[in-house]
C-alpha cells in the first residue's frame, strides 16, 4: 500500500489545481479510480463522487478529501510585463519572497516566474525585516513586456500556484507543494480501492474529492445536500507540534499515526469549527485498539475544514476529523510522513467496516 500511496501522492503534487480549477486533478483522479475499476462522476461544482452501495439499514457515509490547494490570482500586467496577484486562501505571507511559482495557461502550456526579492544588498535596515505583503509582490516570467505576457498565454484571472515540486527526506518523509491536501487524496484514492474489494455487506459510502476548500469551503457542502449522508467522515492534515515552534500547540508527532481532531474553531472572521460526534470518537479509539495502532488527539483554535458545515445538512451529519500530521502548513514546502498516511488509511477502512446497523447517530449516552 505505501509505495502505491507515494506514486499516488508524487502524481498529484506535480499536478496543479488551484481553487476552481481543480480540473487537471479531478482527471488525474478520476485515471486512478477507472484503473481500479471504480465509476465516478462530476457534480456542477466539480466534485469527484464514487459511490459504493451499502444495506440500506445501515447508516450511510460520506468520506471526503479536497483535491485544491492555495495560491493566488492575476489581477495585473504592468507594462513591463511584470504581474502583479491577488491572495487565494490562507497563503503565508512570509513564505512568498523568491518563490518559484506555475502561472496555469493550460497543460503543456503553463508558464514559470518568480516572486521578486529585492536584493539583500540595496535594502534598508527597515526593509531587512519587513514582510512583503501579495499587494505589493511582483511576478517576473522573463518576458519583458506586457505584450509578451499576454502572447504567452497569461491574462487577468490566470490562476498561480507555487511551482510543483517534491522532496523526498529521510525514510518515508516527503516535502513539497500541497501535501494539503494530494496526502489526503491519495489515501482517499487507496480507500476507494478498499471499498471495490470490500467482501460481505457494509454501509453505503460515498467517496468524495472536494473542490474550493480553500476558498471558503464551498465544494464539499453541496455534495452533502445532494448525498444527504448520516455520517461523515473528513480526511485532512493535522497540525504536527512536534517542532520548537509549534511545541505549544499540542501534541502531534509526525510518525506517531494517525489523528483525529477532539476540537476545531476558526475565530478569525468565520466563527465555526467542529465538535465531532462522540459516537465517532469512539468508533475511530475503538478501532484504533483493534489494530493496535496509537491514535493521536488534536484540539485547536485557527482550524476549520468542509466539515464545519456538511456536519449541519440536514438533520445533522454524524461527524468526525482524521488526518496525517503536517508540519509547514500553508507554506510552499509542506512535510508528512507517509507512515502515518498509510495507517490513516488503514484505521478509515476498518472504521467504516465497523459501522453497523446499531449505530446510534444521536448524540447520547
Amino acid at each position: 500500500m505505501r509505495q502505491q500511496l507515494r506514486e499516488d501522492l508524487y502524481d498529484l503534487m506535480m499536478t496543479p489545481g488551484l481553487s476552481g480549477h481543480e480540473e487537471r486533478v479531478a482527471k488525474l483522479i478520476r485515471s486512478r479510480l477507472s484503473d481500479a475499476g471504480v465509476a465516478s462522476r462530476v457534480d456542477r461544482m466539480g466534485n469527484v463522487i464514487a459511490s459504493f452501495n451499502g444495506d440500506l439499514a445501515i447508516p450511510s457515509v460520506m468520506i471526503f478529501t479536497h483535491m485544491d490547494q492555495l495560491g493566488f490570482f492575476v489581477r495585473k500586467i504592468e507594462n513591463d510585463g511584470l504581474i502583479r496577484v491577488e491572495r487565494m486562501g490562507g497563503v503565508s505571507e512570509r513564505a512568498m519572497a523568491a518563490q518559484a511559482v506555475t502561472l496555469c495557461v493550460g497543460e503543456g502550456r503553463d508558464v514559470p516566474g518568480i516572486i521578486m526579492n529585492k536584493a539583500h544588498h540595496a535594502t534598508s535596515p527597515d526593509e531587512k525585516y519587513k514582510v512583503v505583503t501579495t499587494p505589493d509582490i511582483r511576478i517576473d516570467t522573463g518576458h519583458g513586456s506586457k505584450q509578451a505576457v499576454e502572447a504567452a498565454g497569461v491574462k487577468i484571472g490566470t490562476p498561480v500556484v507555487y511551482q510543483p515540486r517534491i522532496f523526498e527526506l529521510a525514510g518515508d518523509r516527503v516535502a513539497g507543494t500541497s501535501v494539503d491536501d494530494r496526502a489526503g487524496c491519495a489515501a482517499l484514492i487507496e480507500i476507494a480501492r478498499g471499498l471495490a474489494k470490500r467482501e460481505g455487506t457494509g454501509p453505503t459510502v460515498h467517496v468524495v474529492f472536494s473542490v474550493q476548500e480553500e476558498f471558503n469551503l464551498r465544494g464539499a457542502l453541496v455534495a452533502a445536500q445532494a448525498l444527504k449522508p448520516d455520517i461523515a467522515i473528513q480526511i485532512d492534515l493535522m497540525l504536527a507540534t512536534d517542532t520548537p515552534d509549534m511545541a505549544e500547540r499540542g501534541e502531534m508527532r509526525l510518525g506517531g499515526g494517525p489523528g483525529i481532531s477532539l476540537y476545531s474553531f476558526h475565530g478569525r472572521g468565520t466563527l465555526n469549527g467542529v465538535i465531532p460526534h462522540p459516537a465517532m470518537v469512539r468508533l475511530f479509539e475503538q478501532t484504533a485498539e483493534d489494530l493496535a495502532m496509537p491514535l493521536q488527539r488534536s484540539a485547536q483554535v485557527g482550524v476549520l475544514t468542509d466539515l464545519s458545515y456538511v456536519q449541519l445538512v440536514g438533520e445533522g451529519v454524524a461527524s468526525i476529523d482524521i488526518g496525517f500530521p503536517m508540519r509547514h502548513s500553508h507554506s510552499a514546502v509542506e512535510c508528512c510522513d507517509l507512515g502515518d498516511v498509510e495507517a490513516m488509511t488503514r484505521l478509515a477502512l476498518a472504521a467504516i467496516a465497523g459501522i453497523g446497523p446499531d449505530f446510534k447517530l444521536t448524540r447520547e449516552i
